[in-house]
Order: C-alpha cells, then sequence, then structure tokens
C-alpha cells in the first residue's frame, strides 16, 4: 500500500495526512497554558490531565495506543442493527484496519486542534470528531462529534459517547488499581458523569481529595442526554469489552439523572435521542471533557462551551492565539512544505514550556516539570520571538544556583521555583554549569542590557553540599531553600557572580587526566556510571570558552565604567591569579583549592564582599580558559590507524580514554566534536579534520544525519547505561536530533556554512519521509535505526535549530543590543527569484529580512552590496560580510520594519566604498 504523507493546505501550519490510523504510534498534543495536557491518535486513544497525582483519563505510554482499549469513543447503532465507532475504535474496525477496506480516514490538524474524518461508505455516514484544549485558564478538552448522512437512505441512529474516567494518581495505574477505584463517588449529572475520590490515594499519603472528573454532554440546540452509562463494569456487560460493548450492541439499561454509584472504575457514558438523518443532513454533539476544583461547577462549563456556537467560537479564538504565539518568527523559503514545518519547529520550545519533559506517551517518566538544562535552552527561543521582557524568567532560574556550583534538580511550576530534594537523588550533572552563560550571552547582545550581570539573585540551598558529595547536618527543611549568611540573613549575589561559581568550580573540579570530572553524567543523561573516574573532555572544551567569554564580558563591563564588581570573600581563592596562583598542571593542587572553597561555604556564607576589578577579573578568566583550551588541544587530539583525526570526548571510569581505535571496532562520538569547535579554539585544519572524520564514522544516510557515536559493540559499565541500549537508539548511536543540531551550530561559526547546512536539512528530509518517520510536522527527540521518529515535540533540539538557522544561516543576531546582518546562506536556500526572506522581532519592532541573491551565488563567493532599511538604501560597500545596525537606528521606526540584503559577488563591487 503506497503512503502518503502530510500536506499542508494553509499558511498557518494546518495540515493534512491521509489514513493516519494506518500508522503506529501517532499522537498529537492538546494543551494551554494553564496546565491542561493531552494527547490523541487519531483513533482517540491518549489521556488528559494537569499533572500527576490528577489524570482525568487513563495514563498511556506509546504501547498503549494500540494495548489499550480504553479511549474516547462515539458509538453509533445504525437502524438498530449495525454499530459503528465514529472513533474507529470497534474490534471489527480494528481488523478493518489491517486490510484494504474499511473507512476511508483523513486527519486535520493546526496548532493545537486535531480534527478526524472517518467515512463509512458501506451505510452512507460520515463522522468529524474535533478535539482540542481551548486556550484559557480551564481544564477542559472539548469535542464536537458530527454526524452526516452521505449515502441515499434516511439513517435511524442511536449515539452514545463512552469515555472511561480514570480519576487519579498515575502511580495508581500499578499501584492499587482496584483499591483506589473503590474511592470513586459517580454521580449522574443531567448532562454527564461526575467522578469525585473521596481521597487522594498515592505516594503523598491519603489525602481529602477536591478535585471533580467529569464528562459532560450536550446535543443539537443544547438537548440533554436521555441516560447514562456510568460504571464500565455495566456498559461493557459480562463478558464484553471497550470495544464491544454490550450496552451499545444490545442497548443496555440506561442509569438517570441523579442516579450515583459508589466504588467502581467509573465511565463518562452518555446516550443520546434517536436521530433520523435524511440525505445531506447532519448532527452535531458536544463533549467536555473536564477536571474541576471545588469551586468549579459543570453548569459553568455548560454556559461557556455547551453549544456549537460556543464550540467554533472558542476554537476559533484558540487556533488565533496559537498562531499569533509563532507568529514572531516566520521563515519563506521558497518550499512552502518547509515553510510550515518551521512553523512547528517553531511550536515546539512552547509545548515544552507546558508539558517540560512529560506527558506525552513516549514520554512516559518523570512526574512533570523541566529539567535544569531545559530552563535555560528553552529560553534561548524565547529569546528570538517572545514580544515580553525575559529578563525576570532569566534573572528567576539563577535562583537555582548552590554556591558549590551545582543547582537544584527539582523545579517547580512558577519562574524561579525549586525545590528541596526530599527523594536523597545525589546527582549532578557536569555540564548544568554551562548552559546559563550561553543564555545570559544570547539575552545581552539580544537586548544589550549589560548591566544584567550586576542584578543580584539569591542561591539555592538544600543538604547536598560539595556538589552532592556531602550533606549538611545543620540544615533542615525549615530552614527554606536559600543560602544564609552567618548572621542569619538570606544571601544574595550577582548573576555575574553566579556565572563566576559555576565555572570557577567546574575548573578546579577535575580528574586525573586534568579535564572536568563527568559525575553523574553531562549533556548525555545516560552516561551516568562514570561518578569516580570518568572526565567529559567535550563540556570541559565548552567550559574553557565559556571562561574566555566571562573574560571578554568583565571587559565590556570596564568600558561601560563599572570600576569594581563586588564578590563573595569566599569565592576570591579560586581566582587565584589574583593572589596565590595555583600550577594547572597539578591534578592535587587544584582539587585540594576546591576543596577548601567547599569548606568555606558549608553550611553558611559569612556575608563579606570583596570588590574585585573587571580587568582583574578578565586577567584570570582569560589564563583559565586559555590553559584549558590548549591542554585539550595538546592531549586529547588523536589520530587514529586509518588516518582520521578528531578530539576524544571522554574518559570512563576505569581512567581510560574512550574514543580512537579499538579491537572492536573505531569509537568516535559526535559530541566529543560539537564543543571544541562551538568553543572557537579549534585552528582551521582541525575543524576539516573533524568534520571528515565525522563524515566517515558517524553520518549516516539511511537517516540523513550524524549518529550520536559509532557502535561500542559491548556494554560499558564503566561508562553509562547508554551502551546497554540497543545500538542505533536513545543516547546509544541514534540519529539524537539535538547534538547534529549542534554540530551545526558549531559548523557555521566556524565558517563550514555548506556542511551545517547539509545537517539541518538532512533532519528535515528524514522527518519529510513519511513511509520512514511516521511523525507529524517537526522533530523529534530522535530517529530510529529503522529512521522512525521518535519522542517528538517535547526536545531542546527545537530551540537549537531556530536558533541556527536565524542567527548562523540567515545571520540575523544582536551585538550588544545592535543588530547583525552576517548571511550564510547557501545557494540552494535562496528561491527560484533568488531571495529569502525571514520574519523576526528585534529591538520590540516586527523585521521583515529579505536577502535577495539573483545570481544564486554560493556562500563564500557573495559580499553584502547593498542594505536598505524602510526603503532607505544606508550602506554600499565593498567586500563586507557582516554589517551592523545600530539599536537606536531601529528603534527609531515604527513597528513594521523592512531590510532589504543585496548580495553579490565579490569582484563586483570591488572599489566600492561607504555609502
Amino acid at each position: 500500500m503506497a503512503i502518503t504523507g502530510w500536506q499542508f493546505i494553509d499558511a498557518h501550519g494546518t495540515f493534512r495526512l491521509p489514513d493516519p490510523h494506518r500508522s503506529s504510534h501517532l499522537y498529537f498534543p492538546l494543551a494551554n497554558e494553564a496546565g491542561m495536557a493531552s494527547s490523541i491518535t487519531p483513533t482517540l486513544n491518549g489521556d488528559a490531565k494537569i499533572d500527576h497525582n490528577t489524570y482525568l483519563l487513563l495514563p498511556t505510554s506509546i504501547d498503549d495506543l494500540h494495548n489499550t482499549r480504553s479511549a474516547r469513543n462515539f458509538w453509533v447503532r445504525i437502524d438498530g442493527i449495525h454499530v459503528w465507532s465514529a472513533a474507529g475504535g470497534s474490534a471489527l474496525q480494528t481488523v478493518q484496519r489491517l486490510s484494504s477496506g474499511g473507512d476511508e480516514v483523513t486527519l486535520t490538524a493546526g496548532f493545537l486542534w486535531h480534527a478526524v474524518t472517518r467515512k463509512n461508505t458501506e451505510h452512507g455516514l460520515q463522522a468529524e470528531i474535533t478535539s482540542f484544549v481551548p486556550a484559557g485558564d480551564d481544564y477542559v478538552e472539548l469535542m464536537r462529534v458530527t454526524l452526516a448522512n452521505t449515502g441515499e437512505e434516511l439513517l435511524q441512529l442511536t449515539p452514545t459517547a463512552a469515555i472511561p474516567i480514570f480519576g487519579r494518581s498515575a502511580d495508581n495505574l500499578r499501584d492499587h488499581r482496584h483499591v483506589t477505584s473503590l474511592l470513586h463517588r459517580t454521580t449522574c449529572h443531567p448532562n454527564g458523569v461526575l467522578v469525585r475520590p473521596t481521597l487522594s490515594f498515592d505516594e503523598r499519603g491519603h489525602t481529602v481529595n477536591h478535585i471533580t472528573y467529569a464528562v459532560l454532554g450536550v446535543g443539537a440546540d443544547r438537548a440533554a442526554p436521555v441516560g447514562f452509562f456510568p460504571t464500565v463494569e455495566d456498559f461493557i456487560g459480562e463478558g464484553g469489552t471497550l470495544d464491544w460493548p454490550e450496552a451499545v450492541v444490545a442497548s443496555g439499561e440506561m442509569a438517570k439523572a441523579g442516579d450515583s454509584i459508589d466504588g467502581y472504575e467509573a465511565l463518562g457514558g452518555i446516550r443520546f435521542a434517536d436521530v433520523t438523518l435524511a440525505p445531506g443532513e447532519e448532527r452535531s454533539y458536544i463533549l467536555i471533557l473536564a477536571i474541576l476544583d471545588q469551586d468549579d461547577s459543570p453548569e459553568d462549563l455548560l454556559d461557556r462551551y455547551g453549544s456549537e456556537a460556543d464550540f467554533a467560537d472558542t476554537l476559533e479564538r484558540t487556533k488565533t492565539y496559537w498562531i499569533e504565539k509563532i507568529s514572531t518568527l516566520q521563515f519563506e523559503t521558497g518550499d512552502a512544505r518547509q515553510d510550515g514545518w518551521l512553523q512547528w519547529v517553531a511550536f515546539q520550545p512552547t509545548l515544552r514550556r507546558i508539558m517540560g519533559n512529560s506527558f506525552l506517551p513516549y514520554h512516559d517518566y518523570g512526574r512533570g516539570g523541566r529539567g535544569w538544562r531545559d530552563l535555560w535552552q528553552d529560553i534561548l527561543a524565547l529569546l528570538i520571538m517572545a514580544r515580553d521582557d525575559v529578563s525576570g524568567m532569566l534573572l528567576g532560574n539563577f535562583a537555582g544556583v548552590r554556591i558549590d556550583g551545582s543547582n537544584a534538580t527539582i523545579i517547580g511550576s512558577q519562574p524561579g521555583e525549586f525545590k528541596a530534594d526530599r527523594n536523597e537523588i545525589a546527582r549532578v550533572w557536569m555540564d548544568h554549569g554551562a548552559w546559563p552563560l550561553l543564555t545570559t550571552r544570547l539575552y545581552i547582545d539580544q537586548s544589550g542590557d549589560l548591566m544584567f550581570l550586576l542584578r543580584e539573585q539569591s542561591y539555592f540551598k538544600d543538604h547536598h553540599i560539595s556538589r552532592c558529595r556531602r550533606t549538611d547536618p545543620l540544615w533542615s527543611p525549615e530552614q527554606g531553600t536559600q543560602l544564609k549568611t552567618e548572621a542569619g540573613d538570606a544571601y544574595q549575589g550577582t548573576v555575574l557572580e553566579h556565572l563566576l561559581v559555576q565555572h570557577l568550580t567546574a575548573f578546579f573540579n577535575v580528574g586525573e587526566h586534568n579535564n572536568i570530572l563527568l559525575e553523574g553524567a553531562d549533556w548525555n543523561d545516560a552516561l551516568d556510571m562514570a561518578d569516580e573516574r570518568g572526565e567529559s573532555v567535550a563540556f570541559s572544551a565548552l567550559y574553557a570558552g565559556n571562561l574566555l567569554k566571562l573574560g571578554e564580558l568583565c571587559q565590556l563591563l570596564r568600558d561601560e565604567g563599572v570600576q569594581e564588581v563586588s564578590l563573595a570573600a569566599e569565592l576570591l581563592p579560586l581566582l587565584d591569579s589574583l593572589g596565590t596562583s595555583v600550577d594547572y598542571e597539578s591534578v592535587t593542587d587544584k582539587r585540594k583549592l576546591l576543596q577548601t572553597y567547599f569548606g568555606t561555604v558549608e553550611h553558611t556564607v559569612s556575608g563579606e564582599k570583596i570588590g574585585v576589578k573587571p580587568d582583574d577579573l578578565e586577567r584570570d578568566l582569560s589564563r583559565k580558559g586559555l590553559w584549558l583550551a590548549e591542554h585539550i588541544r595538546e592531549n586529547e587530539w588523536i589520530t587514529n590507524s586509518e588516518g582520521f583525526s578528531w578530539f576524544n570526548g571522554y574518559y570512563d571510569d576505569d581512567g581510560r580514554r574512550v574514543e580512537g581505535d579499538h579491537p572492536g571496532g573505531v569509537r568516535m562520538t559526535l559530541t566529543g566534536q560539537v564543543f571544541p569547535l562551538m568553543s572557537g579554539f579549534v585552528p582551521d585544519e582541525r575543524v576539516d579534520e573533524v568534520v571528515r572524520a565525522a563524515q566517515r564514522y558517524l553520518y549516516d544516510e539511511s537517516v540523513s544525519g550524524y549518529r550520536l557515536n559509532t557502535d561500542f559493540g559491548e556494554l560499558l559499565v564503566n561508562l553509562g547505561r547508554a551502551f546497554g541500549f540497543a545500538y542505533g537508539h536513545k543516547e546509544n548511536g541514534a540519529m539524537f536530533s539535538h547534538m547534529p543540531v549542534m554540530y551545526a551550530y558549531s559548523l557555521y561559526l566556524c565558517g563550514k556554512a555548506e556542511e551545517g547546512w547539509k545537517v539541518l536539512q538532512g533532519i528535515y528530509r528524514q522527518s519529510l519521509d513519511f513511509a520512514r518517520s511516521r511523525m507529524y510536522p517537526g522533530i523529534p527527540e530522535y530517529f530510529t535505526d529503522r529512521g522512525r521518529g521518535v519522542y517528538p515535540y517535547l526536545t531542546g533540539s527545537a530551540s537549537w535549530y531556530l536558533l541556527t538557522l536565524l542567527t548562523q544561516a540567515y545571520g540575523l543576531k544582536g551585538e550588544l543590543g545592535n543588530l547583525i546582518l552576517e548571511p550564510k546562506l547557501t545557494a540552494e536556500q535562496f528561491d527560484p527569484n533568488g531571495r529569502a526572506i525571514v520574519h523576526t522581532l528585534f529591538a520590540g519592532k516586527k523585521l521583515t529580512v529579505t536577502f535577495e541573491n539573483p545570481n544564486h551565488l554560493a556562500y563564500g563567493s557573495y559580499i553584502i552590496e547593498e542594505v536598505t532599511l524602510n526603503g532607505e538604501s544606508i550602506l554600499s560597500t565593498a567586500g563586507a560580510k557582516k554589517v551592523v545596525i545600530g539599536r537606536e537606528r531601529i528603534t527609531a521606526l515604527p513597528d513594521q520594519v523592512e531590510i532589504v540584503v543585496t548580495v553579490s559577488e565579490v569582484r563586483q563591487a570591488a572599489g566600492r566604498k561607504p555609502a
């Protein structure tokens, strides 16, 4: 059977996919910013919840999507004889799905709305089911089921909605599933079924429950249902199942409004009045799936959503809301399909802010919320897309930094909210200290707000000290989670001080090869079994580059007239260039100095601050950064027996170098190459060598991209669980989107635009190949060895893809608040008319930037010939690859700014002077 992929049907990201029910593992997110989060499949499987402990529908993992029968459903009994599911959820339709017969099905979806049209040609009946979560504050998922007679005869229909209500914590899926059903108190409301358990019964203990789970239904002209099936047991009947229920097949006995039943698995079973449809006639039903707090009422929801007009109006407002959200970054590539795909990539960071790394079928782990790394990487997209000032959010995140350089691992739902670890999980990801600087520097460049570095914030404090190697016996939860001074006051330091703490502690926290210790893991969470002797050369390189960047920021502060920076007195010994210099070649001396520092900040700090000149800070940071960069260049550059050279990225827990030749085959990681390149200390000739080696050992055309590592061929319990995974999956050699995208970013930084674009375009091409990827538009976490895109929507690679495309390929970025135009577009990125267009925000203005390359010149063979700003020529220069437009010039313009950048071959502009 030929496989047809999705196609966009408008300019707003709406796509259509035929036969979606014939592809496994497809699901779609529905959510709002209040916290309602649902997933839905072409057969209406999936769940709905507001957090880990409050699931309206049965929690679903990826394999549950085809295993479980507990799904949203809408049954129709036709002419009193034939039974048909408008959702495709009957036993008969499941069999037909595997053949060429059965229903004709089409999916149409847009930003957080989902519609499935299903046509039964045998009986001339069509159903369209539209689902979405309204933008706003309600914990509600809405469904509209429209039945239409597409035949030539009258149809007598008996409609029945059937939505199983789980109504408790995800923990109870396996822990006391039956016992917790005994807590259910189920009532038949005039418009549906309400379930209010007496208790919440989970790991938090036994607490009185105040949540009501509801499934409400409304017929045409707000008609109430005629009866109810409030329990699964009575609906399916003895020997029945949810995909062939007795209540539908044999018209079982119904409950009526006001009836109640206690202690059973609940069902939002709603029978609507029989209806006769003439040919061409249709009838719609509205279903409201809701989670209600004690102050909420079903009547309020029925008033807001309980009619076709209400549903249609709310759907349009929700569509407009989300389209506006992503309208701040749009690309016009000349390929409408790629433009639409990029809109979905741009939407993914928003989904991650709502759902964190949990609550979708592949993401069946965690208890909601985001990780530390996610906080910073998601802001990357915000900084190039958000209309609002994000400095408050950025500042709030620094409250999660500990004074020992580690950070909180339990992150609350509110900005800047961090919680003490009550689970005794003593784990440090050694890369966590590096990300805040990258995000902060982007913020400063986009905004020009250099003084952000001098804003103050508290530090996080709990019982973990010395980078989670020890515990503080003097700390108790009653003392709160802010670091205190000896006098008992909450201590605050500047953002710059927080960044210094993260980087200075990392610099001295070295293993026996003088690279920074791997500790619990780095970006690759699955390198988690080398916490004693393991070292991450890869992220040592990032820290090296960051130390140099911190030094540059100190110079900029000096240039702005800052005479001194106040720092905690305890931090001064780590700035060893300002006092007794430490021999950086001595692992012992570095470790000793760090332990001394840990000893001074175990429970409190003195509160004393010392003024340090920015020049002195810059000198110390540069010395450290340069030393570490040179150390990596000299000691971790390897050449194998085939003559290929690259950087070793790791040492294992036996202190052995991981990469290079090995009896089982060549071992190479992509991560080990990305961060030396990104940090800017690799000579051009070595960049070429890295590219050659990555192409030889890591590139795989079958997945259109670079694998995370070669096949190491064995379980490595001295490095990480990754090597227990099958090769080609997850962190063991998958085409794991995040790292290839960062590789592309690094290649652009090194002037390798063609190579960088190849990486970005490869991910797009693989996603587009629906016969293999089997995914909706967007970037997945990774592609399997078979090319399937898995773990879609909630991946940090989306933020990095957008950042790379906008700031590197299109070359549109900030530099201390000024606008930089430095295109690195390849010839193929221009449309047939020689144009590449991007719409974005900068300095509060809506920019449309058009790059004109009428001769389709390749990158490297063109220079910027002319720039116009709202029609006014502002530059005509010889040989410029980069143009700076002052922020004040942009802020003085109207809200809509048109910039046209014309490029020409270098020789054509020779001899011309700046205008």
